[in-house]
């Protein structure tokens, strides 16, 4: 094993351990991965900009930092990119979009200046779908992102660069964000974990409807406790955010461990969409199986989710309405066909239709907090399918049922958007097809600890189990360039 090789496999937790130790220095630790990202993200395309240079002297300052006994961040060292939805300081920032392709910020984003004040130390910038709006990670800017298990299929998205640096070991920690699973989904086809916390917990500036708690900024990590670690640092109010609340980090960076023999699990192969591929239902169905013996009760249960797609088809349109109304008007060509969809869809509705969506979210949270009185988490397939070919937008069918948009095939991820309980998506295992499979934990309202604690536990007790264990892609694989991954994706027509 090549000292590379032997550094950027280690966890984040560990990493940090050993800088803080001076058993390995913020220097050779970033030069690590900088050797691992030219090595192998010629083949996913992952990593977009860069700010190698300046990565570089922050790591020197780091070093110098950790010699001199000075007092040192929770992050101190760490390497991380940010999703390219992010502003970042001197760093380029497209939104995946041809209208953003020469954008530099001039400051960061409240969360990327905290990880950086904790003393991560910024690479670059990870792929997304264009403003994000997808669950396929290519666009016009960067191209296609490839799943490192397979780099002609999709890693999800809209975090889906983040989630396939992440696998590849890339980078340690990433930042991701989530409207209708980008943490979640992405997560569970790379094989990585993406924890959706309450709204509110990390600020979140970008959001144009403040007041509205469909998107929230959370972490990504190769394990539970490598997403705690930066989690912790992510956490508490600003400003810019009216969903924003004071919040103490230091419990998140280590959640008290949960004892597995004393939860009570509730389980739902699709959360009533009846949307999931049948190969996922029976993965799920075995890996039920090898893990219930662990749990106090583990039984199925019923969910009342009627009315939730349309609820959300009208809450997410307003948000794009809101975001996209003056690029819309002044060039739409330049817009990529899941944005105008989704402005097209928002622009057409009524102020009744936004009264009714937002009273029916209200029903649809009130009644899944019921599920709490009687179980302490609910676990779900994060995905209804298997990574598909990355060249494909989206699923349109699942099963034979023709699908009504291009998201309807996310509806288990986006269902538990609307009752805004935190969630995670736990590697476990592989589906039928050898490809990663993600186990989506869910807790009670405002249960964030739990959840994180409970995933914690789940993946100590779940390792050395091939069926539920997390899986880990031959990147051997990836040691040979994909160029058609970083061509230019042109636009497709809109979709009707």
């Amino acid at each position: 094993m090549s000292d590379v090789t032997a550094i950027v496999s280690l966890s984040a937790v560990e990493l940090a351990r050993r800088i803080r130790a001076k058993e390995l220095s913020p220097v050779e630790v970033l030069e690590a991965f900088i050797a691992r990202i030219e090595k192998l993200n010629p083949a996913i395309n992952a990593v977009t900009a860069t700010c190698y240079e300046r990565a570089r002297k922050e790591a020197r300052a780091a070093e110098a930092a950790v010699r001199a006994g000075a007092d040192l961040g929770p992050l101190h060292g760490l390497p991380f990119a940010v999703k390219d939805l992010e502003h970042t300081e001197g760093v380029l920032t497209t939104f995946g979009s041809p209208l953003f392709k020469d954008f530099v910020p001039e400051a960061d984003s409240v969360m990327v200046g905290r990880l950086r004040r904790a003393g991560a130390i910024m690479v670059g910038k990870t792929n997304t779908p264009e403003f994000g709006a997808g669950a396929n990670t290519r666009n016009p800017v960067w191209g296609a992102t490839g799943n490192p298990f397979d780099p002609m299929l999709t890693c999800g998205g809209s975090s889906g660069g983040s989630a396939a640096a992440l696998a590849a070991d890339l980078l340690p920690i990433c930042t991701g964000s989530d409207t209708g699973g980008s943490l979640r989904i992405p997560a569970s086809f790379c094989g990585v974990v993406g924890f959706r916390p309450s709204p509110g917990l990390v600020p979140a500036e970008r959001r144009q409807l403040g007041w509205t708690p469909i998107s929230v900024l959370g972490p990504m990590g190769r394990t539970v406790e490598d997403a705690c670690l930066m989690f912790a640092s992510q956490v508490g109010a600003d400003a810019s955010d009216p969903l924003s609340f004071p919040a103490d980090g230091a419990p998140f960076r280590k959640p008290d461990p949960v004892d597995l023999g004393q939860l009570r699990v509730g389980w739902s192969e699709d959360l009533g969409t009846g949307i999931v591929d049948p190969a996922i239902r029976a993965a799920f169905h075995r890996k039920i199986d090898a893990m219930k013996h662990r749990f106090r009760s583990c039984t199925p249960i019923e969910l009342d989710f009627s009315g939730a797609e349309r609820c959300f088809d009208v809450i997410r349109a307003i948000s794009f309405v809101a975001r996209y109304r003056d690029d819309y008007e002044r060039n739409r060509d330049l817009l990529g066909p899941n944005v105008r969809a989704n402005y097209e869809l928002g622009a057409g509705m009524s102020l009744a239709d936004v009264a009714w969506a937002h009273a029916e979210q209200t029903q649809i949270f009130r009644r899944f907090q019921k599920a709490f009185k009687d179980v302490d988490v609910v676990l779900t397939p994060s995905v209804a399918v298997s990574p598909f070919p990355w060249q494909r937008l989206y699923v349109d069918e699942i099963a034979g049922k023709k699908l009504n948009t291009y998201y309807h095939w996310l509806a288990m991820s986006w269902f538990i958007t609307l009752t805004t309980n935190p969630v995670m998506s736990l590697p476990c295992g592989t589906d039928d097809k050898g490809l990663p499979f993600g186990l989506q934990i869910v807790g009670p309202f405002r249960g964030d600890l739990r959840v994180l604690g409970a995933g914690a536990a789940m993946e100590r007790a779940f390792a050395g189990n091939t069926e539920l264990a997390r899986p880990r892609p031959d990147v051997t694989r990836l040691e040979t360039p994909v160029p058609a991954l970083k061509s230019i994706v042109t636009h497709p027509p809109a979709a009707a």
